[in-house]
């Protein structure tokens, strides 16, 4: 287990109360006093100080282009990213079963417990410290949304999903090969309502997330033409 005060200096916050970080990045296999509650906290949190500022930053934009904005950076791959920036995973309090199954990548985790570390840098001192600390760690995200960006594959794929009024795709790392430092990562990408799923691999897990929302999107061209 890394040093946790490590991760304080990362997150540019030092806690009062360190049994709230602690609380914040265990999951419920490892205890009952887990980081769900905090996560619910968090992500509201998290949605306004980020609404906020893409308010500000692109005042000629519409509604409906700052939500696709903000959607992308709070989705689980953007949570996702931030996390890795600040190692999170080596910091996780999991079950042994989590831990064996490679719960320290696992995305749906990560991105959990980012939300809930926002919810505990609140509750530990005021809404103003946590808007800091999250407008520091998605500073460049938060510039790097510019209008007529090609869209990435995920992106596509969602804005498809969202037309038909189905739920969003869900992306799950399903293997794992090679050494640490040059992992090769597997991702299924799936659409419950559809009953339809596709796979991707890369050097790393948003690489094959692409990957795989890209051959899943290819499956439902197929798919469209041959109706």
């Amino acid at each position: 287990m890394a040093n946790i005060s490590d991760l304080q200096e990362q997150l540019g916050y030092e806690f009062n109360d360190v049994s709230l970080l602690r609380q914040a990045i265990t999951h419920r296999s490892y205890s009952k006093i887990n980081n769900e509650r905090l996560e619910f906290v968090g992500d509201g949190v998290l949605d306004y100080v980020i609404a906020l500022n893409l308010y500000q930053i692109y005042p000629d934009l519409s509604e409906g282009e700052l939500s696709k904005m903000r959607a992308a950076l709070v989705n689980q791959d953007g949570l996702v990213e931030i996390a890795e920036q600040l190692n999170l995973g080596h910091y996780l309090y999991l079950g042994d079963g989590e831990l064996k199954s490679g719960g320290r990548q696992r995305p749906s985790i990560l991105a959990d417990a980012l939300e809930a570390i926002f919810a505990a840098i609140t509750l530990d001192s005021s809404f103003e410290k946590c808007r800091r600390v999250i407008e520091r760690l998605f500073y460049y995200p938060l510039r790097e949304q510019q209008q007529g960006k090609t869209k990435d594959y995920k992106t596509q794929l969602q804005e498809y999903i969202q037309a038909k009024r189905f739920r969003l795709p869900r992306y799950e790392i399903v293997g794992m090969t090679g050494p640490e430092h040059d992992m090769l990562f597997r991702v299924e990408c799936t659409i419950e309502e559809l009953d339809v799923r596709a796979y991707g691999e890369g050097k790393g897990k948003k690489q094959a997330s692409q990957c795989a929302a890209n051959n899943l999107l290819m499956l439902l061209n197929e798919m469209a033409f041959n109706d």
